[in-house]
């Protein structure tokens, strides 16, 4: 049977349920988002003599959760036009539609109860066939199916989003005994593919994967905390991204969870297991005085911290007051700060004796010890628990990645002495001489499974840098670049410099790159797999060269980069760039001459340097203008002035998109540009690309003259620019700057509508960025940015 989602309904408008149905718009699925109607009038309801049973107070609270969408941050909807695929409606009325839809996703109360009831009302009113699951984050999904019809529970299954679910990669599917096996994999495949997510299949067991063994071990670490006298500071410094963790660490991340969100799941599983597990869910005294005092965390404004003024300052669990922030620094926080790799910084810290490697210690020797125990109870493997909690709570390193990190044997032998229980399975696995849980093969990583080891099987969408290169090596690398064979005659370009900053070895590699694809190859992907894409020039050099004068050095590289730029534009074959995450400045510049551009869903593209005092310099701004002039309809007139002044709007505010979407809506994506909903397929969807456009018999675009504003159009620019210093809200260097970028934009000293060619404009650019970057109010901008990390306003 082929099955397609074409229409969903959402049932609970709260702030998950408001947040999938955002989830589903941002992929182009129409979206019913139903909630139970009120039963009493508001004051302004009242006024306008509304009853009841008008449409308008029926759908009041379903209606006003969508519009929260708006104005959530960080936000739901990928682009705000997104909203008008989801109609809000009401239990009442509009039970009835659900027949129109192919997927219904229960997101009410955790209500067993509940549940049952507006599932009796869903079997009456569904289609056959149609699938329907619920968001629960840990009721029974068995015991949700008591009951129903038999098309009904061969057509269920529980689907727990992480929140917020735009963002969160996490999507665990439980199924029931009677799931249909077509149902259970059409919606695994349905869920990376379609939804984007990294779907792990997890047991009907308390909490699922993630929030049980996340759960524990933030538990465990308020007991640790508690135990050896450590402070809430003291705690998220360690247990944050020094041991592979998010920024947010412990306390920070129960913040912005909600501490009634967290004892409820706590709650959850305390209620149905039995001894020393028992114990361990029990939430502290500390912590139900702060759930009595409403100090939730972020959606109370306070929590275990509290922001006041420009500080910010933590709860001490014994008096609840709250005190200056701690931060824990020893020996061993020192010594991992200079290893390389989390592997050597973990084992620098868990083995220490000092009060960081103990916490550290004392926290994840339990969480290991747990994951371990829970093996076959709440998953069928260790590759899908490490996948939890690597999604659902993105930790760098899951479970077992974490304990091969420190050592299998060693940290198991320290567990004995410590008088640990340690599973007999992993006893057996070590004495049988497997001392890790993972080993990574030419063929790809296995996993330990039952005494042997197994491939881990990946979506052949999946494609890992680091495995192909181990497959295939480097056709030619520098400090700041590879060129690797992609397979099928298509070649990839890896930026891999510090923060993927573009210097001159990673321009030299540009062009070595293209050289080599329109030899042998059918086109170029350029992407990598860093933290984001290219998050610009490197500006530490060029300010360093800028205050030495070496203003002529400067010029000879801004001159190759725009070389480079043009032979990635007028490449004989296809060049395809694969920008994700933060793709500022040169990055956008590298993407916007790209024959197709694949971005993915979370991209934030924008040509920045106004930030930093300067204006693009490498085609930025001549590229932006030609792809608002290519994206105007064929033989229509269209006011040359207003795409001048919305290119000119966009780099002088230095917009930044806030996703790919957002990133088409700013024209650094045209309508043929892709976007790749799943970050993890995005070089294989770049890859594709390349390849649809050489068997369709790519050919170089045409040179043609571009058509400019020229003088009148420059005074018009400067209009609202002028008005601005007037009014106070820029500064005489910003005014300054954007009459450099207004002479660009405008194409200089020329009649309106002339036509000028592209190395014209390549002129004007490379020519006002160096003229901005000899002056002294620039540089003070560039070292404020490398020192402080955002913009200085002068």
């Amino acid at each position: 049977m082929v099955r397609q989602i074409q229409k969903a309904a959402v049932l609970g408008s709260g702030v998950m349920g408001s947040g999938i149905a955002a989830h589903l718009a941002n992929i182009g699925i129409p979206t019913l988002l139903l909630d139970i109607a009120p039963r009493e009038l508001t004051e302004a309801e009242a006024s306008k003599g509304l009853t009841l049973e008008d449409k308008v107070v029926k759908n009041r609270i379903s209606q006003s959760n969508l519009q929260k969408l708006l104005k959530q941050k960080p936000a739901p909807l990928s682009t705000k036009k997104n909203i008008a695929l989801i109609e809000a409606g009401n239990f009442e009325d509009d039970m009835k539609r659900l027949s129109e839809v192919d997927w219904i996703i229960e997101v009410v109360v955790e209500n067993l109860v509940v549940k049952k009831q507006v599932f009796s009302q869903v079997d009456q009113y569904r289609k056959p066939g149609s699938i329907v699951s619920s968001n629960t984050s840990g009721i029974s999904v068995e015991a949700m199916v008591e009951g129903r019809s038999e098309d009904f529970r061969t057509h269920f299954l529980g689907t727990h989003f992480f929140n917020p679910p735009r963002y969160l990669k996490l999507l665990e599917v439980i199924p029931t005994k009677s799931t249909d096996s077509e149902v259970l994999a059409f919606m695994k495949q349905f869920g990376e593919d379609v939804l984007g997510k990294g779907v792990v299949e997890a047991k009907d067991t308390p909490n699922f994967i993630a929030n049980r063994i996340g759960t524990y071990g933030l538990l465990v670490t308020v007991k640790e905390m508690t135990k050896g006298g450590y402070s809430v500071g003291e705690v998220d410094s360690v247990t944050g991204p020094l041991i592979g963790r998010p920024k947010s660490a412990t306390f920070r991340t129960l913040d912005v969870v909600g501490l009634d969100t967290f004892a409820h799941v706590a709650k959850n599983v305390y209620d149905q297991v039995e001894g020393e597990e028992k114990a361990v869910f029990e939430v502290p005294t500390f912590m139900k005085k702060m759930l009595e005092n409403g100090w939730l965390g972020s959606k109370s404004g306070q929590g275990f911290f509290l922001k006041k003024g420009k500080d910010i300052l933590e709860l001490d669990p014994d008096t609840l007051e709250y005190v200056e922030r701690k931060k824990l620094t020893t020996t061993s926080t020192e010594m991992s700060k200079q290893e390389k790799g989390l592997s050597n910084k973990m084992k620098a810290l868990v083995y220490s004796k000092d009060r960081a490697g103990e916490l550290l210690w004392n926290i994840l020797s339990p969480v290991l010890l747990y994951s371990a125990e829970l093996l076959g109870t709440i998953a069928d493997d260790i590759v899908a628990i490490d996948q939890a909690m690597k999604w659902g709570f993105g930790w760098e390193l899951g479970p077992f990645e974490t304990w091969d990190a420190i050592g299998l044997e060693k940290s198991v032998a320290k567990m004995k002495e410590e008088g640990r229980k340690v599973p007999q399975w992993i006893d057996e696995m070590i004495a049988n001489g497997q001392t890790s849980f993972y080993e990574d093969k030419e063929d790809g990583l296995y996993f330990y499974h039952k005494g042997e080891y197994q491939l881990v099987e990946e979506n052949p969408k999946v494609i890992n840098i680091k495995r192909l290169k181990k497959q295939k090596g480097v056709i030619k690398k520098n400090s700041g670049a590879s060129l690797i064979d992609l397979g099928d005659g298509i070649a990839l370009l890896e930026f891999h410099s510090p923060n993927n900053a573009i210097g001159m070895d990673i321009i030299q590699m540009i062009n070595f790159a293209v050289n080599e694809v329109e030899k042998n190859f059918k086109g170029l992907v350029i992407g990598n797999q860093g933290k984001n894409f290219c998050v610009g020039a490197n500006l530490a050099m060029i300010l360093m060269e800028a205050q030495d004068d070496n203003i002529f050095e400067i010029d000879m590289v801004v001159r190759h980069f725009q070389q480079a730029m043009m032979k990635i534009k007028y490449s004989s074959k296809p060049v395809v760039a694969a920008p994700f995450s933060m793709t500022l400045g040169g990055g956008t510049e590298v993407c916007l001459p790209t024959a197709h551009i694949q971005a993915s869903a979370e991209t934030y593209m924008g040509l920045v340097e106004v930030g930093v005092g300067l204006i693009p310099g490498g085609g930025g701004n001549k590229e932006l203008y030609i792809k608002h002039l290519e994206s105007m309809p064929n033989d229509v007139d269209f006011d040359l002035q207003n795409v001048a002044n919305k290119v000119f709007e966009t780099i002088a505010t230095a917009k930044v998109s806030t996703s790919g979407e957002e990133a088409r809506d700013l024209n650094f994506l045209n309508f043929v540009d892709g976007v790749s909903v799943n970050g993890d397929h995005l070089l294989y969807d770049a890859k594709q690309a390349a390849l649809s456009l050489y068997e369709k018999g790519y050919k170089a675009p045409v040179r043609k003259k571009v058509p400019v504003v020229g003088e009148t159009g420059y005074a018009t620019l400067l209009l609202g620019a002028q008005n601005m210093l007037l009014s106070g809200y820029i500064s005489e260097h910003d005014l300054a700057i954007a009459k450099k970028l207004a002479y660009v934009i405008a194409g200089g000293k020329v009649p309106f509508g002339t036509e000028v060619d592209e190395q014209y404009l390549l002129d004007l650019e490379r020519e006002a960025f160096l003229s901005l970057l000899a002056q002294p109010k620039s540089q003070a901008r560039m070292q404020h940015m490398l020192v402080k990390g955002k913009p200085l306003r002068n």
